[in-house]
């Protein structure tokens, strides 16, 4: 099996605080991952820094094989990333939500209709697609984020902390969900700090 996350003594600080601390990791394609440590151990920076929103203090992050530093255009093109607040646009239906993702990220104009419903299909939310997000339930936009991060096929998807403030029953279905896209290959990276999740 490849490797398509690998990092190398990957460490970030700010000023005198040491957020993270030197990781050595390796994720394998059609891997799910998590990474799974208390609130405030650095989860969040160490997604920054392989997602390329952050340039590490000292080390190294490879993404498919693309150095996250000197490579970060064709790194960024194989990931999706799902933050942990929804970055939706509420004053936006679902479906101008996902339209607009695909055009930040170049997917070709004849494609956009096709995948926008395959997603919104997949996570449930096809009959709501015309609907305002700002309608939407904190579980739906969760999806819809998760939908919006996937328009570009990405060979890998990060999600922080994917199902915090959600019901048992949405965090279910996000957990399912992940499941079945894991299966098309997608490789998933998490972070939570919920052991049973990492489970």
């Amino acid at each position: 099996m490849n490797i398509i996350i690998k990092t190398k003594n990957l460490t970030k600080q700010y000023g005198h605080i040491l957020a993270v601390d030197h990781i050595d990791l390796e994720v394998f394609e059609g891997e799910i991952f998590g990474l799974l440590d208390p609130n405030g151990a650095g989860k969040t920076t160490t997604i920054s820094m392989l997602t390329g929103q952050t340039k590490p203090t000292f080390g190294e992050a490879w993404i498919a094989g693309y150095d996250i530093i000197h490579e970060s255009i064709k790194a960024k093109e194989s990931i999706g990333v799902v933050p942990e607040v929804s970055n939706v646009y509420d004053e936006m239906s679902a479906w101008e939500n996902l339209i607009f993702s695909a055009e930040l990220y170049d997917v070709p104009r004849s494609e956009r209709s096709k995948r926008a419903i395959e997603l919104l299909k997949f996570f449930g939310l096809y009959e709501r697609k015309e609907d305002k997000v700002a309608n939407f339930s904190k579980g739906m936009k969760r999806r819809l984020t998760i939908a919006t991060a996937l328009i570009h096929k990405p060979k890998v998807i990060f999600l922080d902390e994917p199902t915090t403030g959600l019901d048992v029953q949405s965090s279910r279905m996000i957990r399912n969900l992940l499941k079945q896209l894991n299966k098309t290959g997608v490789t998933i990276f998490l972070t939570t700090h919920y052991i049973e999740e990492a489970d």
